[in-house]
């Protein structure tokens, strides 16, 4: 496998209007992590691996909106109720026992700084899926959410492995339909003021 190619083909294009995903199989570890060490000082896409094949995706630009309008409206969220957050963002999960790494779109601790987050978020635009949660359940990330097909999955590890649930088992009181409500209209709407309509219906 060619690194720079992957990095030069993604990079001269990271401002299409599509997700574009790259996959490569029979990958080594001491590729995987080659790959992570050229892209340390740049966002414009993210990079899995699991058991050899590794996976990149670059972003687009709806993509974008989207995961970081979930990520304000968790925010709002947690200011309204008075609940410490940290964001880990993209940050890199990876353990090289399990043969696993992933980057998802957002992240948060919830309560305090820990080394594998609470909340993971993915935003099923026209690329991944969720064979994500394979990885994420190696990672041992406790609460995972999809944004697919204009609604939020919300799936939750319990005896290793993932369940879908109706609610959020760390913001046990997010109204779901709600977000859901917010989040389909971003793209079409002002980010601001949908995000001040959503405080409005959570005080």
């Amino acid at each position: 496998m060619t690194q720079l190619k992957f990095i030069d083909l993604i990079e001269s294009d990271n401002l299409q209007q599509k997700d574009k995903l790259f996959i490569c199989s029979n990958t080594s570890w001491d590729e995987y992590e080659a790959i992570l060490q050229q892209k340390a000082n740049s966002s414009a896409y993210r990079i899995s691996f699991l058991n050899g094949v590794l996976k990149i995706m670059s972003p687009s630009r709806n993509h974008e909106i989207i995961k970081d309008f979930i990520y304000l409206l968790i925010v709002a969220y947690c200011d309204a109720i008075e609940l410490d957050y940290y964001s880990l963002g993209s940050t890199t999960l990876k353990q090289k026992d399990k043969s696993v790494g992933k980057e998802p779109d957002t992240s948060f601790c919830f309560n305090s700084l820990k080394q594998i987050p609470d909340l993971a978020v993915e935003v099923v635009f026209s690329s991944g899926s969720l064979e994500d949660l394979e990885k994420y359940q190696k990672l041992g990330v406790k609460e995972v959410w999809f944004w697919i097909n204009e609604r939020l999955e919300i799936y939750v590890l319990s005896d290793h492995n993932y369940q879908q649930q109706n609610s959020s088992c760390n913001l046990s009181n997010l109204d779901v339909k709600l977000l859901e409500k917010y989040i389909s209209q971003v793209l079409t709407g002002n980010p601001r003021l949908l995000k001040k309509a959503f405080l409005q219906e959570i005080s």
